[in-house]
């Protein structure tokens, strides 16, 4: 029965991402809380409560449409690079290697003596 009701509460917390209206989709997240957290589920009002502290910037996205994810892939490239590299010499060695590395440069030959 418990499963039943953690799989009910999931699929209702679906529709959640549908919205693209502020104000409904805080008030579907009231009313699924309300839901939630009441449910003898522990998972579920853990869950429920850490959307809860989240919900200004998930409402941000949800209205706007738009993440940091480019940023943060960006900053994983870097870090991808600090790790590779084991270590720079000096600061200018570390910037050379992040711009060549994010740069997006095309460095095939574009033609070939023939």
């Amino acid at each position: 029965f418990k499963v039943a009701r953690a799989w009910t509460l999931k699929e209702r917390f679906r529709q959640f991402w549908d919205y693209t209206y502020c104000g409904a989709a805080q008030k579907f997240f009231a009313r699924w809380f309300w839901r939630a957290t009441p449910s003898r589920l522990a998972p579920m009002a853990e869950v429920a409560k850490r959307i809860r502290r989240h919900l200004p910037n998930i409402l941000t996205y949800l209205c706007h449409g738009i993440t940091n994810a480019g940023v943060e892939a960006v900053n994983a490239t870097i870090q991808w690079v600090k790790k590779t590299a084991r270590g720079f010499r000096n600061v200018d060695h570390f910037k050379t290697a992040i711009y060549f590395q994010c740069g997006g440069l095309d460095l095939y030959p574009t033609h070939t003596k023939a």
